[in-house]
């Protein structure tokens, strides 16, 4: 699974695609990547044009200082192509085996998300409720400030305040329509170059596209929600596979070339986000997600980038 995505972005740069990006999952038999930035390092070594992204590092696992520590490092010898996405990440499991509890989950994000900004300003310190250190240097120094994104959960979430509090950018989910997400900018307060998440495939016509996501996509999700172990016995997610599969191809670009060009630029105007990023392996195989790739970078993003040029 790991070397698939590795081929899979080695496939993006190869098909002009501007970045990719890459979860973060623990424990769980989807997504089955534990550390994004560490699975970056590896793609930002293999490629050499194509930005990547973290997709997003979770916050109430990680030390927000050791994430800074290692952008910077990777920002210094890739020539500046990482993006760093951060997320509070789930009430998992996750939160008692790294030991750092529910607590943190539930009210730390804003304090460590300040933590990760201080010290990519390249001073690091912290007096507050979940970090208290003394000021240390970060090396490397940094070369510049981190192109970071905020995972938003929706217009309620406490993480859209977060990131228009501190002038970042949201990176707004795939479970999301066009409504949803026009709503998550309104309460944000406004376009500031937010990133949209979307499932694209591409077939030779809208219903054998929709169809090789159905015959796959359902056993995987199936899989993955059903793996989620909250930490403290709350109910986990709770969708049914085959239901949100219908809707994830119902409001994303799942078609014939034209629909998906059309589907995303109605998006990007409703939405008033301005970048793309793509789930693209929905067909659950290699030689189908490697094709699909490649019809994208052919047959959408030319025109995509086209409309966008004259907008």
């Amino acid at each position: 699974m790991l070397l698939r995505t590795v081929r899979a972005a080695e496939a993006a740069e190869a098909a002009g695609f501007d970045d990719v990006w890459l979860a973060e999952h623990h424990f769980l038999p989807y997504g089955v990547c534990p550390s994004a930035i560490t699975l970056a390092a590896h793609v930002l070594g293999r490629t050499s044009r194509i930005a990547v992204g973290t997709a997003v590092s979770v916050l109430s696992t990680t030390h927000p200082v050791a994430l800074a520590e290692q952008w910077s490092m990777l920002d210094a010898v890739s020539g500046g192509r990482l993006r760093l996405g951060v997320g509070r990440g789930g009430p998992w499991r996750d939160l008692e085996v790294f030991g750092t509890g529910l607590e943190r989950y539930e009210s730390g994000f804003a304090e460590s998300l300040d933590v990760l900004l201080t010290a990519a300003n390249g001073t690091a310190s912290a007096a507050g409720e979940h970090f208290n250190f003394c000021e240390v240097p970060l090396v490397p120094t940094p070369r510049r400030r981190p192109e970071v994104v905020v995972a938003a959960g929706g217009p309620k979430s406490d993480a859209v305040r977060v990131a228009a509090e501190r002038g970042l950018p949201m990176l707004l989910g795939l479970h999301a329509g066009d409504d949803e997400k026009a709503a998550t900018v309104e309460a944000y307060g406004g376009h500031n170059n937010h990133v949209s998440t979307v499932l694209c495939q591409v077939g030779d016509s809208r219903a054998a596209a929709v169809d090789v996501v159905r015959k796959s996509l359902p056993g995987w999700l199936s899989d993955g929600l059903g793996a989620h172990v909250t930490v403290d016995g709350r109910p986990g997610p709770s969708r049914d596979p085959h239901e949100y599969t219908e809707h994830l191809c119902e409001i994303h670009p799942v078609g014939d070339p034209d629909y998906c060009v059309a589907t995303l630029e109605t998006s990007l105007r409703r939405t008033g986000a301005a970048h793309v990023i793509m789930f693209v392996e929905a067909s659950g195989t290699p030689e189908g997600t490697a094709e699909n790739i490649a019809r994208i970078g052919a047959e959408v993003l030319p025109a995509l980038r086209d409309s966008k040029a004259g907008a």
